[in-house]
């Protein structure tokens, strides 16, 4: 299967961008991408080859990645906070992602404390839902 061509160009076009901050572990899945719609923020990861499992679907450690780092940024959006832990991580499988798919997530804060913000998401390819999330995250001081 090969990757869906123009994909990076369709979702430049649609006002995404690469969003900056692969330094580390994301940089060996992405690029990821970000944009801001009505204030909220929306990130994806188009599926490639290097992210199958052995049946030729998208890995589910691929949709967690995604569920994970988009839940984080966003807390550290909404918080102003720049360290954050994940302290909880809780994804039920939905779909199957298949490779080519544009993944989509768009996280939404749930509640947030002084040392605490509880974030989910829903991740999807096309019109349906692959994936569901929620975590918790930490605010570090210091």
């Amino acid at each position: 299967m090969a990757d869906k061509p123009n994909a990076a160009q369709t979702l430049a076009g649609e006002g995404w961008k690469v969003f900056d901050d692969h330094d580390g572990f994301i940089d060996l899945v992405g690029p990821l991408w970000h944009r801001i719609v009505n204030e909220v923020h929306e990130y994806a990861i188009v599926a490639q080859q290097k992210h199958r499992n052995r049946r030729g679907l998208v890995q589910g450690g691929l949709l967690m990645t995604l569920a994970d780092r988009s839940c984080g940024m966003t807390a550290r959006f909404a918080t102003g906070s720049q360290l954050l832990a994940t302290v909880q991580m809780d994804t039920q499988f939905i779909g199957a992602g298949k490779i080519g798919d544009v993944l989509i997530s768009i996280p939404r804060v749930v509640r947030a404390t002084r040392s605490l913000i509880f974030m989910s998401t829903e991740i999807s390819a096309g019109d349906g839902c692959v994936a569901m999330a929620s975590g918790v995250f930490k605010v570090m001081r210091g």
